[in-house]
């Protein structure tokens, strides 16, 4: 089998996560200057069999799509042009950003490593590719 790779997009970093190849185990992988994500990408599906793109949604809480959504759509449009065969699914995002922080609380990290914003990223990718795990 082959990995499913989760995207948590931003403007100026982005958090990916992994499956491993049983697509049991969701995994951060690392966090990306957004301006070098391509390269990054391209990189890394030369090296590892992807088979499915995870791209975070952010959703407001009444349903409607969050003003970040303007640019991740520019983002989707790339992402399929650079990868055609690689089908892209869309995970509702909300709270991840908050549930990452509290799974750095809860994992004993100190303020200073809590403010690292790359991390939270991270972990916020791998909070969305572990919710499509559940839901499969």
């Amino acid at each position: 089998m082959a990995r499913i790779l989760a995207i948590d997009y931003g403007t100026k970093r982005t958090g990916i996560a992994i499956t491993d190849e049983l697509q049991i185990i969701a995994s951060g992988l690392t966090t990306v200057n957004t301006k070098e994500l391509f390269s990054f990408l391209k990189t890394y599906v030369a090296k590892e069999s992807v088979e499915l793109f995870l791209v975070g949604e952010p959703k407001q809480m009444d349903n409607t799509a969050s003003e970040s959504e303007v640019f991740i759509v520019k983002f989707l449009s790339q992402l399929e042009k650079q990868f055609p065969n690689i089908p892209v699914k869309r995970v509702d995002e909300r709270f991840t950003s908050k549930m990452a922080f509290q799974t750095m609380i809860d994992s004993g990290l100190k303020k200073k490593q809590r403010k690292n914003k790359a991390l939270v990223d991270e972990i916020s990718a791998t909070l969305i590719l572990q919710s499509y795990l559940y839901s499969l």
